[in-house]
């Protein structure tokens, strides 16, 4: 009977029914999975369903009963895709669940930061209205999105879901080029010009070492406009350290961000010194995670599980 084991149950919302495959098996769900309890959680076991726990090339030459390893995400750093390949694993991700749930996190984000809500909530709570005495008082800025300028970075399903919301706000929308390339057509503006033009700019890229800190000291200089800056994509996208000194220096007019480059952020994560700012706004990575997409995405991961066991393997990394 094929064995399957979830690594990591609580990357799933509670909300989410976690359907399982028609055809028999041995369902084994771990909430939790440190990297040195890898090997010995997967021993048996056919198929793997795992979000963020590594699983590296020392883990694979100890599996040789591993065929498949199926994750709930699109992102798939966490796996050594090449020992895969020379194994022959077939590894699976979902893909297209969060062209509705991204983009709604990135206008909160932008909405609380551009209308100025935490800073105006924290002042209701410490009595600064009733210090007012008169109906309104004006103690952060206030800027409509309509007429301004979004600068979007990464041109695939999501960015175009981004944009097509910015522009239902009255925004005129940029696509950036990629960064150090030229000749990309029509669709594009120069990488530079957005950093200069824009209001507001969203990440919507991936990770890679052509874009790893794309956005650090000498781009936040370019920013003319002190934009908001808004990373639902990928932590790694922006030099953190250079982010808070951009914060200080008055170039960007605030944050949001839902990635960092270790997640939940380290100790000496720069940007926790300046969390208690009304103009920056971290969440903890839960922009792809509405009840709704969840549940897209784990129906889709039991759907590559049922193919690979009928002999289609779909969406396939490797």
């Amino acid at each position: 009977m094929t064995r399957i084991v979830f690594l990591d149950r609580s990357t799933i919302g509670p909300s989410v029914k976690l359907a399982k495959p028609s055809f028999p098996h041995e369902w084994i769900e771990h909430d939790r999975t440190r990297p040195d309890q890898v090997v010995e959680r997967l021993k048996g076991a056919q198929i793997a369903v795992c979000n963020k726990v590594p699983i590296r090339r020392a883990a694979i030459e100890q599996l040789p009963d591993l065929k498949m390893i199926a994750i709930p995400a699109t992102g798939y750093d966490a796996f050594d895709i090449d020992a895969c390949k020379e194994r022959g694993i077939v590894v699976s991700n979902v893909r297209g669940y969060a062209i509705n749930t991204v983009p709604e996190h990135v206008f909160a984000l932008i909405l609380a930061l551009r209308r100025g809500l935490i800073g105006f909530r924290q002042d209701v709570m410490d009595g600064r209205w009733q210090e007012a005495q008169q109906f309104c008082f004006f103690t952060h800025p206030i800027n409509d999105l309509a007429g301004s300028t979004l600068g979007i970075f990464g041109e695939g399903a999501i960015g175009q879901s981004v944009a097509r919301l910015g522009q239902a706000f009255g925004m005129r929308t940029l696509f950036a080029a990629h960064k150090n390339v030229t000749g990309l057509g029509p669709l594009y503006t120069p990488f530079d010009e957005v950093l200069a033009t824009a209001d507001v700019i969203t990440l919507h890229c991936p990770l890679m070492p052509a874009t790893r800190n794309m956005i650090a000291a000498a781009e936040f200089a370019k920013m003319k406009k002190r934009p908001l800056l808004i990373n639902c994509a990928r932590g790694g996208l922006v030099d953190e350290a250079a982010l808070v000194d951009a914060l200080d220096k008055g170039q960007i007019a605030g944050a949001g961000f839902d990635c960092l480059t270790t997640e939940p952020p380290a100790p000496d994560n720069a940007l926790r010194k300046v969390l208690g700012r009304p103009n920056v706004i971290v969440t903890p990575h839960v922009a792809w995670a509405s009840d709704e997409a969840m549940q897209t995405l784990w129906n889709q991961v039991v759907e590559h599980i049922e193919n690979f066991n009928a002999g289609r393997p779909s969406n396939r990394v490797v």
